[in-house]
Order: C-alpha cells, then structure tokens, then sequence
C-alpha cells in the first residue's frame, strides 16, 4: 500500500469514527441501529468496523419520516432552527442547515475551474427541491454571480444568460444542449465555455456534443440531498473523485460485501455533518471503484460513473420518479384499470411515457391525466390510451429503457 492510499486510508477511518461518534449520542435514528447490531459507538474505529451496521436505504425514508415526522429521528437539530426544508420525489423531507454551502458543493466548481465573477445560469429548479440552491450555495461561495434560472422558459433563461453574457452554466446535460442549440438557432449564440452538470447520464456522445460542437468545458458532480457533495470530476475527467467529509462505501447489493476493483455496488455514505449525520446510508445509485492514483495528483481511489440504480426510483430530467407516487396519482383516477410508466431516450433527452389501459366502459382522458401525473411527480408525462391486455399482468409499473447508461447521477 503506497503512502498516498495510507493517508487517505486514515482520514476515511477518522471520519467514520467521527460520523458514528456523533450520530449515536444525537439521532435517534442512528442510536437504533447501532443498538439493533449490538454496537456501541466505540465499537468503531474506522470504515472497516462499519460493515456491522445494517444499511439505511433511501427508499426506506418515506416510511420512516412517516413513523417519526418530520425527519424520520435523524435531524439533530430542531426543525424551526433550519435553513429551509424541501420536499422530494418520495416523497421525502430534506433539511438545509444553516450556513452557505451546506452541501459543499463549492469543490467540485473550483475543480471545474469555476473562478470569483463569473457570471453563472444554474437551471435547476428552486422550489420544494434543493437542486437549485444546492448548486446556489456552491456558487456563492466560490464568488460567483447566480442567475436563478431555476424552471424558467427555456426562451427565458436564453436571453437572461445573453443579457449580462453569461459564461458558465450548472443544471442536467440535456438541458444544457437544449440551450445551446436554441441559441444557436437564433443566431446569437451563448457564450458558455465551462459548465458543471449532474442530475442526469453524460454519455461520451453528449460530452463531445457540448464540447466539440459548442466548445463548453463539460465536468460532472456526483451528490443528493440527502448527503450533499459525494464526488467531482478534475481536469483529467477520469472519475469522480470522492468529496471531502464523507466516507463512501461501494457495496454488493447482494449481501452488502465491499465491492472490488471495477466491481459494480451501491454507493454507501457516511457522513459526520451536524445538523443531518448519516451513517450507513444507502444512495441507491451502483458505482465502482477506480483505484489507480489520479493524473491529478489527489489522493484516494475515485468512483467510476453512475451505472444504474438498485432502489425503485428511476431518475428523469434530474428528477427521481417512484412507482409508489405514480401509482397514488393514477389512482385517483377511476377510468385507469392498469398503467406502465417508461423512461426512454429521444437523442440526449429523456421521454417519460405512461401507458394506459382504461376500465370496461371508461374513457380516459389523456390531458386531465397529463396534468394529475405532472403534479404528483413533477415531471410532465405522455399519456398514451393502449388497448386492453396491451399492458402484462406482470409488468413493472415504471421501467427505465434508456439503452446507454454512463457517467452521471442522483
């Protein structure tokens, strides 16, 4: 073992005794599960005496913030004393705390070359879920000016970043190409020339899209809001490599084993933070491990891309879409006897297709269910009427069709 991986080594064990420290003397939440598995919080000293807690997987959160509201007995803090507090797809509560940048995302802009003045669209959306703020927040602290694009007219945000000559961007690659070519399309194109993007795949097509055809310096971030920052692409583009102040696990879904070198497993985080400590926590999006050192020079081993999702949800347009909602919304419907959501591909952008089989003598009306779908999932759906027994007695109810997976997440 080189000196290098030994340091790292060290810092990761420091961290997750810090984390459990923590997190078992002030969430409820954290304390159960250690005392489930028999441990106390000086039965860990490292990353290593980690693999005898139980993982806490995010598709368990709804129910346990529903059983213990608000936060499911894992905020240390009293809720009146946050930041803001979001609502996600889930659906799940998420807390800010306060202070800037409280998901540190300020070290993945700064490793994509983001500087003091620039001036910076971030398109993703503002309201109920952090992605807006988030990136925000990682801004400020670089020193960056912020135009809140959030969930705007595409038109809009165009002529916003063009006004003050916008040169860098934060949001989902697709949405950044949509921009672009828009731009361009009007003959007075944007004047973007680095962006951050995460919320959604960058398959290499797409990448060299933005970069040869644009000329945008395209670098990847890896998080949730959940656990904030987990990990950042440098100028080598070649992995993400782990962000501060967390401890991340790659582990087996199957029995929970630490994966391999290039072995694919579940991204598992713990994290020390103080107002919303995380131990064992399940993300649900697969990675593996890149453990050769970096052209860069930092330390550590680096995750190898986003490579799927073990959980329920499918993420669409930087948004995560559960079958449990859909299934609430279509519900309420009386004409819908049977449905199959789709995510698929058109190009770099994502189609969310639901098909519909309507009840004997009912009549569904496609627009109306458009409309109830968006609102429960915040993605805005094609509603497609098929034929009865068009859809399987066994089939999944929201499947991701999407045929090239490749680096880019949560």
């Amino acid at each position: 073992m080189t000196g290098r991986s030994t340091d790292w080594d060290a810092l990761q064990d420091r961290l997750a005794s810090r984390a459990v420290a923590y997190g078992t003397g002030h969430s409820p939440e954290i304390g159960r599960r250690l005392a489930g598995a028999g441990m106390s919080a000086t039965d860990v000293a490292g990353v290593a005496d980690l693999q005898a807690i139980p993982v806490l997987a995010k598709d368990d959160l709804p129910a346990l913030q529903a059983a213990d509201p608000p936060f499911g007995g894992m905020l240390t803090v009293a809720a009146g004393s946050l930041a803001r507090i979001y609502r996600s797809p889930g659906p799940i509560s998420d807390p800010q705390g306060a202070g800037d940048d409280f998901w540190r995302f300020a070290t993945a802009l700064r490793a994509a070359g983001f500087r003091p003045g620039d001036v910076v669209l971030n398109s993703f959306s503002y309201h109920l879920t952090p992605g807006g703020l988030m990136l925000d927040g990682g801004l400020r602290a670089v020193g960056c000016a912020v135009i809140p694009g959030g969930v705007s007219a595409t038109t809009a945000q165009i002529k916003a970043a063009r006004a003050v000559g916008a040169t860098g961007y934060t949001g989902t690659p697709q949405f950044l190409l949509t921009l672009l070519e828009r731009a361009e399309e009007s003959g007075e194109p944007l004047e973007f020339d680095r962006a951050l993007v995460t919320g959604a795949p960058l398959p290499p097509s797409l990448r060299a899209r933005l970069q040869d055809g644009f000329g945008v310096d395209v670098y990847q971030a890896y998080g949730t809001a959940d656990t904030g920052l987990l990990g950042y692409e440098c100028a080598a583009k070649d992995g993400w490599h782990v962000a501060p102040e967390v401890v991340v696990e790659v582990l087996v879904p199957a029995d929970d084993r630490p994966a391999g070198e290039g072995e694919a497993g579940q991204v598992v985080v713990t994290s020390p933070n103080e107002v919303y400590p995380l131990v064992r926590f399940g993300t649900g999006d697969l990675s593996a491990w890149k453990r050769p050192p970096c052209s860069c020079g930092r330390p550590g081993p680096r995750l190898a891309g986003f490579l799927g999702r073990v959980g329920e949800g499918v993420k669409v347009k930087g948004m995560f879409v559960h079958p449990r909602e859909l299934t609430a919304a279509l519900r309420s419907d009386p004409a819908v006897a049977r449905y199959r959501a789709v995510v698929s591909a058109d190009g770099a952008r994502d189609v969310f297709t639901v098909l519909v089989e309507a009840a004997p003598g009912a009549v569904v009306d496609p627009i109306t269910l458009a409309a109830c779908i968006r609102e429960a999932v915040k993605i805005r759906p094609v509603v497609e009427v098929v034929g009865a027994g068009a859809i399987p007695d066994d089939a999944r109810s929201l499947v991701d069709a999407r045929e090239e997976l490749a680096t880019g997440s949560s």
